[in-house]
């Protein structure tokens, strides 16, 4: 198993949030409070694989040409007796999205996990962080070519607005609430 990447998120509000109700929770009562936070920070990445964007809102870098030639490549009856594309072949290309692959893992697998100290949320395929972070063919001989970064992971401004809310709620009615 990949050794995991972490991305931490430091924002002194939240943390006092965080703070004031580890405060007043008996031992393990952020367990709620996190696991709710964890069900909406899935929502909203799976959400982004959709819109093709970051959490900070800025687009995803557009598929390479190397990426359209490997992902039609594995496909048959896409082209005209000249190589050109069919109709079908354009349909397919016009389709294909960043970071969402044949078997749509990267897009369907992302999970969070509710720890001691916090929340964890990642998806556990191999490659993610590549797909994340970006990477070159020259650190990666095995790719088709450079990847740019495509940020999935992390908070947006809506993301912290929902965070909260839910901490703010937990605070009002009691740990659990």
């Amino acid at each position: 198993m990949a050794e995991p990447i972490r991305i931490d998120i430091d924002d002194a509000e939240l943390r006092a949030l965080i703070d004031r109700l580890a405060s007043a929770a008996a031992p393990g009562g952020l367990a709620t409070p996190f696991a709710e936070i964890g069900e909406d920070l899935v929502d909203s990445t799976l959400r982004r694989f959709g819109t093709g964007t970051a959490p900070d809102g800025t687009p995803w870098a557009p598929n390479s040409p190397a990426t359209f030639a490997s992902w039609l490549s594995k496909r048959t009856g896409i082209t005209r007796k000249d190589g050109r594309l069919n109709a079908r072949g354009a349909a397919l290309a016009a389709s294909k999205r960043p970071l969402i692959g044949d078997s749509l893992a990267l897009s369907t697998q992302i999970f969070y996990q509710v720890e001691p100290d916090g929340l964890t949320v990642g998806s556990s395929r191999i490659y993610a962080a590549m797909m994340h972070f970006g990477g070159t063919r020259a650190e990666y001989p095995h790719l088709w070519g450079d990847i740019p970064a495509r940020p999935f992971l992390g908070i947006s401004d809506a993301d912290r607005v929902g965070i909260v809310e839910v901490l703010n709620r937990h605070l009002a009615g009691g740990v659990g609430a």
